[in-house]
C-alpha cells in the first residue's frame, strides 16, 4: 500500500530533522527552506499522477479490484460456426460461447505447435473456418458471450497434417509398457513391454506428458514430469531405439496410473452410475464409476472365440520349450487404444494390438448394458477423493480369453492411443 503524509506532516518531518542543530545559522534555515518548496512540488507531482486512478477507480473499490475487473479475457477453442463479425465458439469442455469480434481486430494465423508471434501471418476474419482452433482475447460480456480485439488460430487442416505426421512417428519410433523401475540419478526409466525389459533414457530435453483425470485422450494429456512416473504406470515413449531394442533416447514420454482388472460383476447402482467388480486374481472388489468419457464396449462372440485361440496357442507354444523365443503374451494382456481416436489400423500387428483397433471400432455401450455376474475386462484410474475408481475401458464379452488363458494375467496393458498395426504401433 502506498502512504502518503500530508504537506504539513512533510513539514513537520523536516523541521524534526534539523531542530537537533544548536546553531541557528541561515544555512541551515536555507536547508529547511529549501526542503519545504521541495515537498510542496512532490505532493503536487504525486496527486497529479494520482488523479487519474481517483477519478477511474470506484469509492469503496480496490486498485487490485479494479486491475483484475479490467482485466483482458481469453477463451481457446474450436471455431462451430462463423458469420459477419461473429464467432460461434466451443471450448475445451464442451460449453459455447458466443464472440463478437470488434471492427479492425488482429486476426492472425500460426503454423501449429508456434510458441510466440514472430512467424504469424495477418488473415482476414473471413478466412477462418469451422474446425479452427482459436485463441481469443477480449472482454467477458457475459458467461456466453464475448467481445475481441484480436484473434489466434491453427487452421485445422494444418492441425490434421501434424497430428498425421506425429502418429506416423509415434508408431515408427514408440514404444510402451509397464513401469518396472525409476532411477532418479541416472534419469533411466526401466519398462516391462511384451515380457522384455527396456530401458528409457531421459534427457534434458524430454517432453513429459500426464493423462488427465478421466481421459486417456492424448489431447487431454497435461505437461507433466519424471518426478510423477511410478512404478506400475504405464508408459509410452517416443525416440530413437537401440538396434537390439534394449533402450530408447526418449524425445517424449506419456504416462498414466491406471488399474487393470478382470473380474465379475457384483452389484450395480444405476442412480449413481457405479457398480461393484470383484477382480479374478486378488478376489478384491472394487467400486467403479462410469463417466460421460468411459468406453463400454462389448466383443462379438466370433472375435472373442478368435483371441481365445490364439491366447491358447501362445500359452501352448511357451510351454512346449524347443526354441529359445521369448514367452508371448496371452490375448487377455490386450491393449486398449484410446477410444475415442480417430485412426483406424488394418491390424498386421499382436493380437493385442488388433484386439486394440477393434475396439475401437466398436459400438459404445452404457451402464445398462451390463448384468450382475457378467465378466468383464476394465482399464480405471483411481477417482479424486475417493477409494474408488474411474472407468477408462470397459470391455465385455470376455469370457472365453479369460477361460483360454487361466494361468495367464488377466489384466489389459492400456496404451495411449492407436496408432494402427505394427508391433510398437499398437499397444504397449
Amino acid at each position: 500500500m502506498i502512504q502518503l503524509m500530508t504537506q504539513n506532516e512533510m513539514q513537520g518531518e523536516i523541521r524534526r530533522k534539523f531542530s537537533g542543530r544548536t546553531t541557528q545559522s541561515a544555512a541551515p534555515r536555507a536547508v529547511v527552506r529549501k526542503a519545504f518548496y521541495a515537498s510542496r512540488s512532490v505532493t503536487m507531482q504525486v496527486c497529479l499522477s494520482l488523479a487519474p486512478l481517483a477519478v477511474l477507480v470506484l469509492p469503496g473499490t480496490s486498485i487490485r479490484a479494479y486491475a483484475q475487473a479490467t482485466a483482458p479475457s481469453k477463451l481457446i477453442g474450436v471455431v462451430k460456426q462463423v458469420t459477419p463479425n461473429k464467432l460461434i465458439i466451443a471450448n475445451d469442455a464442451g460449453q459455447t460461447v458466443s464472440v463478437s469480434v470488434v471492427d479492425g481486430a488482429k486476426v492472425l494465423q500460426v503454423a501449429p505447435g508456434s510458441t510466440d508471434l514472430k512467424t504469424a501471418q495477418t488473415i482476414a476474419l473471413s478466412d477462418i473456418e469451422t474446425g479452427d482452433r482459436v485463441l481469443v482475447t477480449g472482454h467477458q460480456d457475459a458467461p456466453d458471450a464475448m467481445t475481441v480485439s484480436r484473434v489466434i488460430l491453427m487452421k485445422s487442416i494444418d492441425i490434421a497434417q501434424k497430428n498425421e505426421a506425429e502418429q506416423a512417428d509415434w508408431q515408427k519410433r514408440g514404444l510402451g509398457g509397464l513401469v518396472g523401475g525409476v532411477d532418479p540419478a541416472s534419469g533411466t526409466i526401466t519398462i516391462n513391454s511384451r515380457g522384455k525389459k527396456i530401458a528409457v533414457e531421459t534427457l534434458s530435453s524430454t517432453v513429459y506428458r500426464r493423462y488427465a483425470n478421466g481421459s486417456v485422450k492424448f489431447a487431454d494429456a497435461v505437461v507433466g514430469t519424471r518426478d510423477q512416473i511410478q512404478v506400475g504406470d504405464q508408459l509410452r515413449a517416443r525416440g530413437d531405439k537401440a538396434p537390439d531394442g534394449s533402450s530408447i533416447k526418449a524425445d517424449e514420454i506419456v504416462t498414466g496410473a491406471f488399474e487393470n482388472l478382470a473380474g465379475t460383476v457384483t452389484a450395480i447402482d444405476a442412480a449413481s452410475q457405479t457398480f461393484t467388480l470383484t477382480d479374478i486374481s486378488s478376489k478384491k472388489s472394487y467400486s467403479i464409476t462410469v463417466t460421460a468419457n468411459s468406453s463400454l464396449r462389448a466383443l462379438p462372440p466370433e472375435a472373442a472365440a478368435r483371441f481365445a485361440a490364439r491366447a491358447k496357442g501362445s500359452d501352448q507354444a511357451a510351454a512346449s520349450g524347443g526354441v529359445d523365443k521369448p514367452k508371448l503374451p496371452p490375448a487377455a494382456a490386450v491393449a486398449v487404444g484410446d477410444p475415442h481416436s480417430e485412426q483406424r489400423g488394418s491390424g498386421t500387428g499382436s493380437a493385442g494390438g488388433d484386439l486394440s483397433q477393434l475396439v475401437t471400432r466398436l459400438p459404445q455401450g452404457s451402464l445398462s448394458d451390463l448384468h450382475i455376474g457378467q465378466t468383464l475386462m476394465i482399464v480405471a484410474e483411481k477417482t479424486p477423493g475417493s477409494a474408488g475408481l474411474t472407468a477408462i475401458t470397459v470391455l465385455s464379452g470376455v469370457e472365453p480369453i479369460l477361460t483360454a488363458t487361466p494361468k495367464g494375467t488377466a489384466s489389459m496393458t492400456l496404451s495411449p492411443w492407436n496408432f494402427g498395426g505394427g508391433q510398437d504401433g499398437g499397444g504397449a
